[in-house]
């Protein structure tokens, strides 16, 4: 469960906007020079430039370009003639061919030579766009000293961008930025057009032509060559002090094919994480990245990052139709840079966000998408291969749960990889639990409160880092189970509150949308293509990172339309009830599809009141008329308080409160449950298990031996919070971890903390070879009461047995007292009982009250039984017995 702390991720009284590029962390560039500084910095170095003499064959050159401008261009290509000189001097800098004068037949040659080489780069590089390759050309333009053609004669309005485009591209408002920007046929030509604010100017080279673009003003660049067809260019665009060249990023097709987009508007895109974000990629044989981002009320989205100065105005993402989706391919920047979305909402206004998509993100506070791809080679094929022979069910399954930044603080994911592993195996444990591990901004939050839904926290390393993780728990033989938290998310106003200017992610009534308990906001599972984010979220873990299981956070919060509200606050479903029948849609489909597409993998339910069918079959319905939720496992929330509420009493008062102990088997066969001692028993002031126990340390010690025994051999699969398998003092704190200096020998007391380590690691040997503590956790034939009813006593007796049948009998005495020659009911056909487990003996710390010798069956009856056996029970331990 979530704790009760509000997410701060960034400052909640600062919005995103506000804040500007700069809250995306401490050392990134400075943000790009305001535009009028450009323009005054340009005039300044025109004016230097106006006095020296201008090269004999610049003047045609300026000539004829004011013979191209139209009436009313003709005071502003004045205006600008200096800058363009300073601009052709800067770009002169760049590597280019310089050209000679030559008779008509070497033209002719030198043409033919050019077609030739154009054709073989296309073969190579270009297949994807046949158009772009230069082939015939008009009459041939002006060639200056310099190599540099001069435009040809085309009208400048067929040309310069129109003042509507130019407006919507400085606003940040335009849906297709490719349908004006790069190369386009026009009459007697090819026109090309770059947008790319604070340029000095703006060349385009195609083959061995150049040219320069004038400058229409606002950082727009147009001009023409005397093509027939659209060939293979590139830009170059000066800035002050440098030219960079670089392909013309509205030059590409779209990344997206169609399959993509159906899917994605249908919300049925299982591989999501595939089609949207940030991925590294060659595309029409330029190296780039492409991003795309759902956002379907938004008037425009630009890509701002450490690749444009956090400005994104030269970088507007076009609208790939009715889907919602904006897509661009940025040739030239890869892995490593920092990224996020400037989208213009329905009012015109701007809001900077992080990706929803992002596979990697930087480490909090800072906000910032980081482009990644990941590098990692698996070593689990064995694990992977025989993980899905047994149903979770039906196999041993005990858990240790640990939150990762805190098992060892300051470990990162390869260093856990060195320890935790080698100390779980060493246990004993099957699996490990890890609370969430998607990049969340408040540590405090435990991860309940997320906002990298695709990425893994960055506190403790990249993508890949948690990969090596996962691995070597895989290759160590335990299983990895992760908390994945799809009921809410936080409101920080950089993730995906409101996350296009409208709810998206949310649900549109803000009753529906505000999470009652912790201050968050509810996923809108009515809409597909948010079930579609989550679903694809689900199958991202298992698929990508191999995790094993999905132990899904406050399920009840999201199955409840009145959940945590009174009346009033909330509107009753289509039949009067109060199902979020959404919410049950979303959890059968993300369960089914996790289970169809990952073999092995088990999904498990924080789910705390008695729905019925978590655990049943989404195609089967039951009593309520709802089919099932299909989760693999739930974890039994009444086992676990009620158990608690019996152990905390004095041994004096249990008489009383004996039936807290046998109530979990009126329910135990209704769905396949976990007994789960997590976090949330161990915080808020609830203190540590050990500390639940009444008496002194001795007693207390006892207790929670003979209460670990006795959760081992119940019905249902085991979970054990960090800290408590060494019986910490202290309840958890995620800023210290537990205790482990209370393991250390020069420790007065680490006997005793040894004492219950080793009886968990015991625990687990015993119970993984007993078939009988696991086959048959799930039907009632593999539990059979000796007694139940023993209050006055304390004790409770019960056997386990495997699908053979073979049985392994647990006896509980919750008395700090020795009964001598007890009585216990056995089946008359086992001729001897062989003591496997006593939680009193001294290697644990207890008063070694143990049987050594096998136990022989009396034909004396008791407890309804033909049979029974004589035995002494320790004080405050359980035994476990099986056939000698």
């Amino acid at each position: 469960m979530t704790p009760r702390t509000p997410s701060s991720g960034s400052d909640p009284k600062q919005p995103a906007e506000a804040a500007g590029p700069e809250r995306t962390g401490a050392g990134q560039p400075p943000a790009a020079p305001a535009k009028k500084a450009v323009k005054k910095t340009a005039a300044k170095t025109a004016k230097k430039t106006a006095g020296k003499p201008a090269p004999a064959k610049k003047a045609p050159a300026k000539k004829t370009a004011a013979k191209k401008a139209t009436a009313e261009q003709t005071a502003a290509a004045k205006k600008t003639a200096a800058k363009k000189t300073t601009v052709r001097k800067t770009a002169e800098k760049a590597p280019a061919k310089t050209a000679t004068k030559k008779t008509a037949a070497e033209k002719v040659t030198a043409k033919k030579t050019v077609a030739k080489k154009a054709v073989a780069k296309k073969a190579v590089a270009r297949k994807a766009v046949a158009t772009r390759a230069p082939a015939r050309t008009a009459p041939a333009a002006e060639v200056t000293e310099t190599g540099q053609e001069t435009l040809p004669e085309i009208p400048a309005t067929a040309v310069a961008l129109s003042q509507e485009d130019r407006d919507r591209l400085l606003a940040g408002t335009h849906h297709d930025p490719h349908s004006v920007l790069g190369a386009h046929r026009v009459p007697g030509g090819v026109a090309f057009r770059a947008f790319r604010p604070y340029a000095l100017g703006v060349s385009v080279v195609a083959g061995d032509r150049r040219a320069d673009l004038r400058h229409d003003g606002d950082g727009f660049f147009s001009g023409a060559l005397p093509l027939a067809d659209v060939p293979a260019y590139r830009l170059l665009v000066a800035y002050e002090g440098t030219v960079l060249e670089t392909e013309d990023a509205y030059g590409f097709l779209p990344t997206l094919g169609e399959l993509d987009l159906h899917l994605i508007g249908e919300g049925r895109h299982e591989q999501l994480w595939q089609a949207l974000g940030a991925h590294p990629t060659v595309h029409q044989g330029v190296s780039g990245t492409r991003f795309a981002v759902w956002a379907p009320n938004a008037r425009g989205v630009r890509v701002a990052g450490t690749f444009n100065f956090w400005d994104g105005t030269g970088h507007p993402m076009r609208s790939l139709g009715g889907t919602g989706v904006w897509e661009l391919f940025v040739p030239g920047i890869g892995e490593g840079e920092l990224y996020k979305f400037d989208i213009t909402r329905p009012d015109g206004s701007h809001t900077l966000r992080a990706d929803p998509l992002a596979r990697r993100t930087e480490v909090p506070p800072a906000t910032s998408s980081v482009i990644h791809a990941s590098r990692h080679e698996w070593g689990d094929e064995e694990w992977l291969a025989r993980r899905a022979e047994r149903p979770a069910h039906e196999a041993p399954f005990s858990v240790y749960e640990v939150h990762l930044p805190s098992w060892r603080p300051g470990l990162t994911y390869r260093q856990l990889a060195e320890q935790l592993p080698a100390y779980v195996k060493d246990l004993g444990f099957t699996h490990v639990e890890l609370m969430p591990v998607a990049e969340h901004p408040f540590g405090g939050s435990w991860g309940y409160q997320v906002t990298g839904f695709y990425a893994p926290t960055a506190r403790l390393g990249d993508p890949d880092d948690f990969k090596y993780l996962v691995d070597a728990l895989h290759q160590a033989g335990i299983g990895v189970i992760m908390d994945w938290v799809p009921a809410h998310f936080p409101r920080d106003a950089w993730a995906l509150a409101e996350f296009d200017g409208r709810p998206l992610y949310e649900h549109s009534d803000p009753l529906r949308a505000a999470h009652p308990d912790w201050g968050t906001l509810e996923f809108d599972f009515g809409r597909r293509e948010v079930r579609n984010f989550l679903v694809a979220n689900a199958l991202y873990w298992c698929e990508e990172f191999h995790i094993d299981g999905l132990r899904v956070d406050a399920v009840a919060s999201m199955l409840y339309l009145d959940y945590s509200r009174e009346p009033g606050q909330w509107t009753p479903n289509e039949h009067g009830g109060r199902e979020n029948l959404d919410a049950v849609a979303f959890l059968q489909e993300m369960n089914a599809t996790v289970y169809r597409r990952v073999p092995g993998v088990v999904t498990v339910a924080e789910e705390s009141t008695a729905w019925d069918g978590v655990t049943r079959a989404t195609h089967h319905r039951g009593p309520s008329g709802f089919g099932g939720l299909g989760f693999g496992l739930k974890w039994n929330m009444g086992w676990m308080h009620d158990s608690l509420q019996y152990m905390s009493q004095d041994p004096i008062h249990r008489k009383y409160h004996h039936g807290e102990m046998t109530f979990s088997m009126v329910y135990a066969y209704s769905e396949n449950y976990v007994l789960p001692i997590s976090h949330d028993e161990v915080v808020h002031g609830k203190g540590s298990l050990v500390s639940k126990m009444p008496g002194d340390w001795w007693q207390q010690r006892a207790n929670l031996r003979a209460y670990l025994a006795y959760m081992w051999s119940h019905p249902g699969k085991q979970l054990l919070f960090m800290g408590q398998e060494f019986a910490q003092g202290a309840e958890w704190s995620e800023t210290r971890g537990p205790d482990w200096w209370l393991l250390d020998p020069n420790y007065g007391a680490a006997a005793d903390h040894r004492g219950v380590l080793d009886l968990v690691r015991d625990l687990n040997s015993v119970y993984r070879a007993s078939p009988a503590l696991w086959t048959r956790d799930v039907h009632p034939d593999g539990f059979e009461w000796i007694t139940g009813d023993s209050a006055d006593d304390n004790v409770f007796a019960f056997l386990r047995r495997d699908a053979d049948g073979t049985p392994l009998l647990a006896v509980s005495h919750f008395a700090p007292v020795v009964r001598p020659d007890y009585r216990i009911g056995v089946p008359d056909d086992v001729p001897a009982w062989l003591e496997v487990l006593n939680t009193d003996a001294a290697r644990y710390g207890g008063s070694d009250v143990v049987h050594p010798d096998p136990v022989k069956p009396e034909p004396q009856h008791r407890h309804g039984r033909p049979a029974s056996i004589r035995l002494t029970l320790p004080p405050l331990a359980t035994v476990w017995l099986r056939p000698a």
